[in-house]
């Protein structure tokens, strides 16, 4: 018998990123990681930058998001992300090169003023590209 699922669907304002029947779904909120299986209760929350996995039967897949909201409603996710990137999009040189940027600056290591923020935003973003990235095939 198979396993009872949710349907998970992934968006950004350009595109449809994931649109499938899962059995988990693991994704980064602001007070952290939550997991949603079927059946969960409902709740909406923002999203950080960070990983969201779900799985189907024993495959796991990964995606990079920053930004955006999740919506939990009965057996369906909602994600709309401000972006989201699968392991083989990411340009792995590049998202190294943007988080030592954000190192530099988080650290005053810059003769520019900088906004905290923003550096801390840029470096998590960076730090959960180069994870799901250490994912997928090398690029």
């Amino acid at each position: 018998m198979a396993e009872p699922r949710v349907r998970f669907e992934l968006a950004t304002p350009n595109r449809l990123v994931v649109s499938e029947d899962v059995e988990e779904v693991v994704a980064p909120g602001l007070q952290g990681y939550f997991g949603v299986l079927p059946g969960h209760v409902p709740f909406l929350t923002s999203l950080q930058s960070g990983e969201v996995s779900y799985r189907i039967g024993r495959t796991e897949q990964y995606l990079a998001v920053s930004g955006g909201f999740a919506e939990v409603q009965g057996d369906r996710v909602t994600i709309l992300a401000e972006r989201a990137e699968r392991p083989e999009e990411i340009d792995r040189e590049r998202a190294l090169r943007a988080r030592q940027r954000a190192e530099r600056r988080l650290q005053g290591k810059t003769q520019e003023e900088i906004d905290y923020t923003r550096a801390l935003t840029a470096f998590s973003r960076a730090l959960a590209r180069l994870q799901v990235a250490g994912r997928g095939p090398s690029r």
